[in-house]
Formats: structure tokens, sequence, C-alpha cells
């Protein structure tokens, strides 16, 4: 073999090694499986489902909430304040990216009870704006402050209303262990459990409440699809889903 042709077949050889390691480089890397099942896969009539929320924010504790319902796969619901919005625009950017649900919690918190026709209309096209705006998406849920509504000004209220079934009262007690204790007495299957992110106490009691809840065998959904496939109707309240039969 002449020097130029045992020059041109290493040349060769080597091009193709370079060619193949490159091959094995740009394949994608293997992707975690998520602990819970896709949107599109679950059937809360044949499931197990309860909903977390999370009212109030978004706060300063709201990132860290997030860190923690990411490492464990699960999806919430955040009932929001647009003068909070405001204020963390970026938390509720990361919500939308990590498949969480943003429902309005009116813009200042004010008992819509206690409003006038204009004044709950103001609360809720300001807090629209504000989510919108921040996250480029629009609420389809809302959740009035302190529970608080009725017939005459639910009508007001251009989205499903949603109440909840079980009431943690970390507002109250600021205790991560009480929070999961109630959360555990008191749910069942369509639940919708009450927590607040701008209590760093309630962010504590997440993780061992997302084990607890799928040891007990509940998957964790958002609001809306806890309410798939159901007639969820603008104007009307819901504290949790029915189901059709016990699980």
């Amino acid at each position: 073999m002449s020097s130029f042709s045992r020059h041109s077949y290493r040349f060769s050889a080597l091009a193709i090694a370079i060619a193949l390691l490159a091959g094995c480089a740009a394949q994608p890397a293997a992707q975690p499986t998520p602990a819970e099942p896709s949107p599109e896969a679950v059937d809360c009539a044949a499931t197990k489902c309860a909903a977390l929320t999370f009212d109030d924010g978004p706060g300063k504790f709201t990132d860290r909430l997030l860190d923690e319902l990411g490492a464990q796969h699960t999806p919430a619901t955040f009932f929001v304040l647009g003068k909070n919005v405001k204020k963390h625009p970026e938390a509720l950017e990361r919500m939308v990216q990590e498949g969480h649900q943003i429902g309005s919690h009116t813009f200042d918190h004010k008992d819509l009870t206690t409003l006038t026709a204009e004044g709950i209309e103001q609360e809720v096209q300001w807090t629209e704006e504000a989510i919108e705006e921040a996250a480029g998406v629009r609420p389809a849920i809302l959740r009035p402050p302190y529970g608080s509504h009725g017939a005459v000004y639910d009508r007001l209220v251009p989205y499903p209303l949603v109440l909840w079934d079980v009431d943690t009262m970390d507002w109250q007690h600021h205790d991560p262990k009480k929070t999961v204790e109630i959360a555990m007495e008191e749910v069942s299957p369509g639940s919708i459990i009450l927590m607040h992110d701008i209590h760093e106490s309630s962010v504590q009691a997440v993780p061992q409440l997302v084990e607890e809840l799928r040891q007990a065998g509940y998957t964790l959904v958002t609001v809306e699809q806890l309410f798939s496939g159901t007639e969820f109707k603008d104007s009307k309240a819901y504290d949790k889903r029915s189901m059709p039969h016990s699980q």
C-alpha cells in the first residue's frame, strides 16, 4: 500500500469514528417518567382523585412550593390575587410552564357580597388582565375570597366558582404536621383541599401531604382535571366533585 493510500485510509477511518461519536452525542437523554399520569390519562370518575389548591399568592414562598411540587411531579391549582401577580409575574410564568392551573382569587381579596355589580366586574377584569399579562393565559375559574358568595353575586362571575370541602386551617395554626393531619382526616374522592402558599408552614407541609395522599391511593390533579367530563358551569359554586359511586 502506498504512503498516500495509507494516509487516506487513516483519515477515512478517523472521519467515520468522529461521525459515530457525534451521532451518539446527538441522541436525546432519557427523560424520567412522571409520577402522575398526564392530564389526558386521568379519569376522575373512575380514579380516586383530589385537588391541591393554594390561595392568596403568589408570594415569597411560591417558588419554593413550585420546587416541592416539581420534585414530586404533582400538579396543583393556584388561586392568585391580581395585586400579587403584579409583584411576582415570573411565578405565574413558571406555573404555566410546569403544568399547574391558575385561577382568579380577585384583585384585592374583597368579599364579593359587599361589592356592587361594577365592583365585582372590576375585581374579575383586573385580575384577568394581570394574569394574562404575566403568563399569557386567562383564568377559567374563580375562588371567592373567604368563600363568600350567593346566588345574586354568583351570576356576576363569568366562571365556575370553586370552593373547597377540606379546609386545612393552615392560615390559622401554621403547623405543617397539623395541616397534614386535617387534610388526611377530611379528604375523600373528589375533594378540593384548601391551603395557602403565602405561609412557609403550608409549603413545609406539602412533601409529607403529597406522600400520604398517594399512599392512600389518591391521584393528585388540577381543578380542571378533577371536573373533566362533568357539567362545570359558569356562575355556579362547587365545593368538590360529586362521585357517582363510592371508591
